[in-house]
């Protein structure tokens, strides 16, 4: 097995010494495993959560997203026709993607945050985050299915399409549906919840249907506890209201029905949107066929991108950039992912199936996904590896 060296493939994060005891690369063992045991070891004491880092990160991003959309609104019906106007704009308009796409991207820590010591945050996230932007957190309740074992890559697991085994229309269809999530997406809120308030017989079908973030289409949620039900009518009565002011509140205040906001709001929907189908598709391999993945599998098929951080924490942020790892041990805060993939890279044998999770840009691995699709069904020929480092 040819696997590149933990020294081609270290992480840029630098450890504090003073923290961290100086990790030795191991030998390789010989059988080219992945032992839980060893990994454990190495980054055990990176378990905990830090809510300074949380409410700190979060508050920046969302509210830097904030005034980064009113100033992409406001400043060409300010100051329009001066000659520095379409900059601004670009710069506030680039901004308010990346912002929210970050403070959106807090969604996945949610799940996986312990239920204790941060209900605040939970709550402040969707009521300044998840809400407004109309990605409240129920609507990614079932992202544990992508992490059960049984699942991943199955009919069970939502975020998941063997994209790999189909037409690279897929994934030129899977970036294209961002024109119309956000479409959908008010209509989920303002049209269809009214409607399941009103005919409870349509809940189940709308809860099964159309009440998750997913990547498969064909998905079917499970239905819910009366507890979580209750959150779910909750969070959707609120984005009920954001949605109809969005609508009318022009009208209202104005007389006019044309909104401009209408026009920034799906323009920045589109964006990050597009940037998150982008991350996506790099963030798997899509290799599976649709049946059960061995573990091993499951860990090739994810993909760590430790390389240029000043790039990809800008569409792969709270994490998500080292998606394998997360993988392995979804409970990791996102704030540590960076030192335990450093240790991992130099404390596990140089024959570990994690090194070749590493890849050294999004751009490859997403290359090898369209070859892999244009060349299904033909003979399997040597493809340059996205591994390199």
């Amino acid at each position: 097995m040819s696997v590149d060296s933990p020294a081609q493939l270290a992480s840029d994060t630098n450890p504090d010494p003073k923290r961290t005891p100086k990790v030795v690369p191991a030998p390789p063992r010989g059988d080219g495993k992945f032992s839980f045991a060893e990994a454990r070891n190495l980054i055990g004491d990176l378990t905990k959560p830090n809510p300074r880092i949380y409410w700190t990160d979060f508050l920046l991003s969302i509210v830097g997203g904030f005034i980064a959309l009113n100033a992409t609104l406001h400043v060409p019906r300010l100051f329009w026709p001066a000659p520095w106007v379409i900059p601004v704009v670009i710069v506030s308009y680039l901004a308010t993607v990346l912002l929210f796409m970050r403070s959106v991207m807090f969604i996945h820590e949610l799940v996986h945050l312990p239920k204790e010591g941060f209900k605040g945050f939970r709550f402040a996230w969707n009521a300044l985050c998840g809400i407004p932007l109309f990605v409240p957190s129920f609507l990614y309740y079932p992202h544990v299915d992508h992490h059960r074992r049984k699942h991943y890559g199955t009919d069970h697991d939502g975020e998941y399409l063997s994209l790999s085994h189909h037409s690279p229309w897929m994934i030129v269809g899977f970036i294209g549906q961002a024109l119309i999530i956000p479409v959908l997406g008010l209509f989920r809120f303002v049209v269809l919840s009214p409607v399941c308030w009103l005919i409870p017989g349509a809940r189940a079908f709308v809860h099964r249907h159309a009440s998750t973030m997913v990547v498969d289409p064909f998905y079917e949620r499970d239905d819910p506890s009366d507890k979580e039900m209750r959150i779910v009518v909750m969070q959707e009565f609120f984005c009920f209201l954001v949605g109809s002011g969005l609508i009318f509140r022009h009208k209202i205040v104005t007389g006019e029905w044309f909104d401009p906001l209408w026009i920034v709001a799906y323009s920045v929907a589109i964006g990050l949107l597009t940037l998150n189908e982008v991350r996506t598709l790099g963030a798997h391999r899509w290799t599976g066929d649709g049946g059960e993945m061995t573990f091993e599998e499951q860990l090739l098929d994810s993909v760590n991108y430790p390389h240029h951080p000043w790039i990809s924490e800008l569409w792969g942020p709270i994490g998500t950039r080292y998606h394998a790892l997360h993988h392995l041990f979804p409970r990791l805060p996102y704030h540590n992912l960076g030192e335990a993939h450093r240790r991992l890279i130099e404390g596990l044998p140089a024959d570990s199936p994690y090194h070749r999770t590493v890849a050294t840009s999004l751009t490859a691995e997403i290359k090898a996904l369209w070859r892999r699709a244009r060349d299904r069904g033909k003979p399997a020929e040597s493809e340059p590896s996205a591994m390199a480092a």
